[in-house]
């Protein structure tokens, strides 16, 4: 015989054939919470803060991204940013780094897939030039550097995954390295005596462990590109214009 179902299905019980009148309950499982603008944020909230120093002002800017935790104890707990602040002591970039720190806050807390910001924001250039950051690697903007600290972050997290390279890769990298060091080291009777060096050391290039004089990586921006058997090979994400 049919029958009317007048309200939500909220469980079901399996009858055993051993007895009839036994039954298992089986409870369900609450739908999970997902990121809404209508999320109440709660009184604390647990972070990271990153700091970002350029050559372009004496002062660094210090990034503090909060995150929000859905589904605590459960299968689908996750961590979510929620929050951007950008704090600093050099305020000539106050009123456009207030603007972009609310509107990425605004899209944390839209919800869904909010890793395209990362690459949006590491797509900016600055049309007077970009700077190298400390071991070499190019920056084309401050606000790409915010982009990369928010990729960090999001990495830290699980959100993005992380793309190190593989053993074999590392290791074909590593021999390349040592192979170039070999080539390039300088005759023993050209070496300084202890304590001494032969030239001025940069700060960047003393930071950096790539060769003095490589050139930029147009795949991962860092200044690691050389010349190896007649190609330009780079030696930090193994680009290589030869395959």
């Amino acid at each position: 015989m049919a029958l009317k179902i007048d309200q939500n299905i909220v469980g079901y019980a399996i009858r055993k054939d051993e007895d009839d009148e036994a039954t298992v309950e089986v409870p369900t499982e609450a739908p999970p919470e997902h990121m809404h603008e209508d999320v109440e944020r709660p009184e604390e909230l647990r972070g990271y803060t990153y700091k970002i120093k350029t050559p372009l002002s004496d002062h660094a800017l210090y990034i503090t991204i909060n995150d929000m935790i859905l589904n605590v104890g459960t299968r689908h707990e996750q961590h979510l940013p929620f929050e951007i602040f950008v704090n600093s002591k050099n305020m000539e970039h106050f009123q456009w780094v207030l603007a972009l720190t609310r509107v990425i806050s605004a899209v944390f807390r839209k919800g869904g897939d909010i890793t395209f910001l990362a690459d949006e924001l590491q797509q900016v250039f600055d049309p007077q030039g970009g700077y190298f950051k400390k071991g070499g690697k190019f920056m084309p903007s401050l606000v790409a550097e915010i982009g990369e600290v928010i990729e960090t972050h999001m990495k830290r997290i699980g959100l993005i995954e992380d793309d190190q390279l593989g053993d074999a890769h590392q290791a074909l990298l590593d021999e390349k390295r040592a192979e170039f060091a070999a080539r390039n080291a300088p005759p023993p009777d050209t070496l300084a005596p202890e304590g001494h060096s032969l030239e001025p050391v940069d700060d960047n290039d003393a930071a950096s462990d790539f060769p003095k004089g490589a050139q930029q990586c147009k795949k991962c921006h860092q200044s690691s590109v050389v010349r190896m058997d007649g190609c330009m090979t780079c030696l930090s994400c193994g680009d290589s214009k030869c395959g």
